[in-house]
């Protein structure tokens, strides 16, 4: 294996990705391709199932083209995904029966309150570690059954099948030979008991979805199966699973309990390492799986936070006060601060720690001196703002300080964000040489499998630092900032609640 590569591919919510990775975890070749966002009416996105297969198969072979390698130089394939996100499909045809329903559609929200309203939501976190809500997806499920026609006939003689993207794209490189997931993806779909680690029946029966529809749980490092002539030239072993923010805390190498990172992505997504043990949240954040290899399940603490990269993207196309995201930084730095501007980005809902699903986007403290510089750097502002309130919800919930935050997704380059994160947080925020560890810890999570890498100690060493980011703001003007952020988010609550 030694002048081989791992494949990872990087289902994401925006874009698919491939990637290559030599033995020292440096990228080999990339390959991206956008796909279409479908947004059918207020807080409902959807994708094109045959699309997120077309583009991931797509940028998988342009990935091995680039590199200037066969198929046979490639040791594994790792999958990782956007979460939460649900399709459904004909077992018979692989036709899916609608489109994907986006973890961010918060169409089934009047469901969730009449689960709550039934007293469910106490057995749901205790089984799955999740509060009832339309992030998951449960009750997209229940609504695809519910809304498309023949779809409860179907599912009930055992002719659909269930899937997040990782299934779809395991279904579709076996030509429907496997319809497993693994255990990551399983535990955010507020069907799968986290402690006893199988579907629950009692949820089920709860949401009325057949057992039938559901796919295998496997572990997150093994070999499944291989690729079916569909993309390469001979069939390649499937070696990993993980949902995104599971394969980037392993990417990270935060591998022991009290470790944490944040993905700065399309949204924010903070997990902290809680070891073999789950610690039931009492803030609002989500019990998770964080990985299983071989035997070992590691647990997790998570805060998703619905919009941060997102709201660049919103400056962008919505606003048109930048032509590229890079942009940001610089438009921002025009001034020393946002002059008292707060944007509380809840374009589909607050998430954690507030979980306030009709909560909208506001802008708060706008005067005739306000500039376009001082929404840019108000933007930025609430992406550290948001996950400074995750963070101490975690610290709350597992007893630790947190020593360090790691650092990855596309906006971690934000040098101004970062070093206002870290001022925020009093704490340093460590940005390593390879950001991209999503794709990281699926090549990582495959390369296990096949023995590619020995073992988790060669991969902790293989984790390099480019620059550390040291608090230096005082602590009456962190104080000062954080009651306005609390104030403006308080506000947003109270116009969801009117």
């Amino acid at each position: 294996m030694q002048d081989q590569t791992i494949l990872a591919l990087d289902q994401g919510t925006t874009s698919s990705r491939a990637m290559l990775f030599d033995r020292r975890g440096n990228i080999v070749a990339v390959a991206q391709k956008e796909f279409q966002q479908i947004y059918p009416q207020s807080g409902w996105v959807e994708h094109d199932p045959r699309e997120i297969w077309s583009t991931q198969a797509g940028v998988a072979a342009e990935a091995v083209t680039r590199a200037g390698v066969s198929a046979s130089s490639i040791a594994a394939v790792g999958i990782t995904n956007q979460r939460e996100t649900t399709i459904v499909w004909d077992r018979e045809t692989g036709t899916p029966l609608y489109n994907a329903i986006v973890w961010q559609d918060r169409r089934t929200a009047s469901f969730c309150d009449e689960l709550k309203n039934r007293g469910l939501e106490a057995m749901v976190r205790a089984k799955t570690g999740l509060p009832i809500d339309s992030y998951f997806s449960a009750t997209k499920i229940r609504w695809i059954l519910d809304n498309v026609e023949g779809a409860q006939d179907k599912a009930r003689q055992g002719r659909l099948a269930f899937g997040t993207v990782d299934s779809w794209l395991m279904w579709n490189f076996t030509r429907g030979g496997l319809h497993v997931t693994d255990i990551t993806n399983a535990s955010r779909t507020m069907l799968f008991n986290i402690h006893e680690r199988r579907w629950d029946d009692e949820l089920l029966d709860a949401l009325e979805i057949p057992r039938s529809m559901l796919p295998e749980v496997r572990s997150s490092s093994e070999v499944y199966g291989a690729t079916r002539g569909t993309v390469f030239a001979q069939d390649l072993p499937l070696a990993s699973m993980a949902g995104d923010q599971h394969a980037a805390l392993f990417g990270q190498m935060c591998t022991e309990s009290g470790m944490v990172k944040n993905t700065y992505g399309t949204g924010c997504f903070l997990v902290m390492n809680t070891g073999e043990q789950p610690i039931e949240s009492r803030n609002n954040l989500v019990t998770t799986i964080a990985w299983q290899i071989g035997d070992q399940v590691n647990y997790a603490l998570e805060g998703s936070i619905f919009i941060a990269g997102a709201v660049v993207q919103w400056l962008r196309d919505g606003l048109g006060l930048i032509r590229h995201a890079r942009e940001i930084e610089t438009l921002a730095r025009q001034v020393p601060h946002s002059d008292g501007v707060y944007l509380v980005p809840a374009f589909a809902g607050l998430g954690a720690p507030h979980w306030t699903p009709r909560a909208r986007g506001t802008l708060f403290g706008v005067t005739r001196g306000t500039s376009a510089s001082h929404i840019a750097r108000a933007a930025l502002d609430a992406i550290a703002y948001q996950s400074v309130d995750v963070l101490k919800a975690m610290e709350a919930d597992s007893g630790l300080r947190i020593a360090e935050l790691r650092v990855d997704g596309g906006a971690c380059a934000n040098d101004l964000l970062m070093q206002f994160q870290a001022d925020l947080l009093g704490v340093e925020v460590a940005r390593p040489r390879i950001v991209e560890t999503t794709a990281l810890g699926a090549a990582y999570l495959a390369g296990l499998a096949v023995g590619y890498w020995k073992d988790v100690g060669e991969l902790r060493a293989q984790w390099q630092l480019e620059r550390r980011f040291t608090p230096s703001m005082p602590a009456e003007e962190v104080a000062s900032r954080l009651a306005g952020w609390q104030r403006a988010v308080g506000a947003a609550k109270a116009w969801a609640d009117g």
